[in-house]
């Protein structure tokens, strides 16, 4: 007789996650992975856009909240909504900021989901304690002097009191390294409590404010001065503050002391070509705010584009002019069941690094790429044996005339073809043009002349308060025409080029 089976465990109906404190970068593999699935995610305001960036279309994303913006949700509230969603039949992310077992209340939304029987399944997250110390470089233990750590809370239940429900007596006589959480307005009695019990006076603390974010802030003083420091700098949460001898640091950490820290810088580009500048530049420490000026967007008919295909292997020449003329162009070959052999022996010519990577991506090597990324470079690559030969142009939808009249003016047969549209975006998010009337903002970067033009349409005199930077000099020229001269031009005519530029005028102010 055969041994039954295990029958395979029910899935879970709600994820407790843990985000970490606030870089999205920190969310754990199997964070995201489990937060991909859900239909509603129940989220802390502290958890960041970054993290949200991870959820699947559709999903439903409702904030929980924040003291002193709008309503904040209550427990009860919190778990009822999630036992409904479940019971509902969806899929919830609870997602919290650091990690759910630490000061999280998860203990209450375990013990509901167990009482009415949801599976579930709880993800760690690193928390805020060791995110503040590795951010602010200060080790929670050292060899010398801290042997353990011990977190502590500055906020009891209502109703109770702190010194009532905190026994501070062995927190003082603690041979290590204490880190209080949510312990700004309390700041006062647990210094006091920690003193009166033995902790002396010049015992060093360091304050890590909205850790591991780009405007975290670190400051270093002792357990005799940490209330008044609060108050006079009025100094609001989220904080936590690090006490013993390790929080001596003597000097800044390295997320501080990163080139662009304390910078705030717009970036313009299209949605799925802002990646890789906002990741340079937000490792380099700055604040990165997105907001695209034009769109990328499939031609209205393809037409033109399937006639283009069906003839590629009788041009000499395929030249594009940009990155998204590449993926269009792929993209509709592979839609159509078609893949590179279609080019047969045309050469390929690309006009800069960013479009030769994309070609390769594609398993295409470009066969020219000028030395100076703009059309007239790209022209003189290849115009020298374009007499008589059969060259085809990947387009936007707009742009200048400059690569297909000089190649026509060698000699070529040149035809050109729209593989995708370039719109402009008409309207900005309101929270950027906030930041921008505020002078919140240091840095607009603009990476064509066509995101020139729609910025100066879309924001208008706004431009002014912040520094522009440009791609190149045509991207500079289309600025100052528009009365809106950069304050730094890169170099080299990519996105590197820019963060570049960025720096350099940062290191000279």
């Amino acid at each position: 007789m055969p041994l039954p089976q295990p029958q395979p465990a029910a899935l879970a109906r709600v994820f407790l996650i843990g985000a970490g404190p606030g870089d999205p970068g920190l969310i754990t593999l199997r964070g995201r992975d489990r937060l991909r699935l859900a239909d509603v995610v129940l989220y802390d305001y502290l958890c960041g856009e970054g993290a949200l960036a991870e959820t699947r279309p559709g999903a439903e994303l409702i904030c929980l909240g924040r003291h002193g913006a709008g309503k904040l949700w209550s427990q009860p509230e919190i778990i009822a909504r999630m036992l409904a969603e479940a019971r509902a039949g969806r899929v919830v992310a609870r997602l919290k900021g650091g990690d759910p077992s630490v000061f999280g209340r998860v203990a209450e939304e375990i013990d509901a989901l167990v009482a009415a029987g949801v599976p579930f399944e709880v993800v760690p997250g690193v928390t805020t304690a060791s995110a503040a110390a590795a951010y602010a470089a200060i080790p929670l233990t050292d060899r010398d002097h801290a042997s353990c750590v011990a977190l502590v809370t500055g906020q009891v239940q209502a109703g109770s009191e702190l010194t009532e429900a905190i026994d501070f007596a062995p927190l003082a006589r603690f041979p290590g390294t204490l880190v209080l959480y949510m312990g700004v307005t309390s700041a006062g009695a647990w210094s006091r409590e920690l003193m009166a019990h033995g902790k002396p006076p010049e015992t060093p603390v360091a304050l890590v404010r909205r850790c591991t974010h780009p405007d975290q802030e670190t400051l270093e003083t002792t357990l005799g001065g940490v209330a008044e420091v609060i108050l006079d700098r009025r100094l609001r949460p989220p904080i936590v503050a690090i006490v013993g001898a390790v929080a001596l640091r003597g000097a800044a950490g390295w997320f501080e002391s990163r080139p662009l820290f304390g910078q705030t810088v717009l970036v313009t580009r299209p949605e799925r070509q802002a990646d890789a500048l906002a990741e340079r530049l937000a490792d380099l420490g700055a604040r990165v705010i997105r907001q695209p000026a034009i769109e990328i967007e499939p031609p209205d008919d393809w037409a033109e584009v399937d006639r283009a295909i069906n003839r590629l292997a009788t041009y000499d020449w395929v030249v594009f002019s940009s990155a998204n003329g590449v993926e269009s162009l792929m993209s509709r070959l592979e839609s159509r069941g078609l893949d590179a052999r279609r080019f047969g022996a045309a050469k390929l010519a690309s006009i800069g690094p960013a479009t030769t990577r994309a070609l390769r991506d594609r398993g295409l090597i470009a066969d020219a790429q000028p030395d100076t990324y703009r059309a007239e470079s790209l022209a003189g690559e290849i115009a020298g044996g374009a007499e008589g030969k059969r060259i085809l142009l990947i387009r936007a939808s707009r742009g200048r005339e400059t690569l297909a009249e000089m190649l026509c003016g060698a000699g070529g047969q040149v035809d050109q073809v729209v593989a995708y549209q370039s719109n402009d975006v008409v309207e900005a998010n309101p929270e950027v043009l906030g930041a921008l009337l505020d002078g919140q903002v240091d840095w607009i970067t603009v990476t064509s002349s066509a995101i020139a033009r729609s910025l100066a349409a879309m924001l208008g005199e706004r431009l002014r308060q912040a520094k522009l930077v440009a791609i190149s000099p045509l991207t500079a020229e289309a600025l100052t025409q528009l009365g809106y001269p950069p304050k730094a031009v890169a170099s080299e005519y990519t996105a590197d080029g820019v963060v570049a530029a960025v720096l350099a005028a940062t290191t000279q102010a």
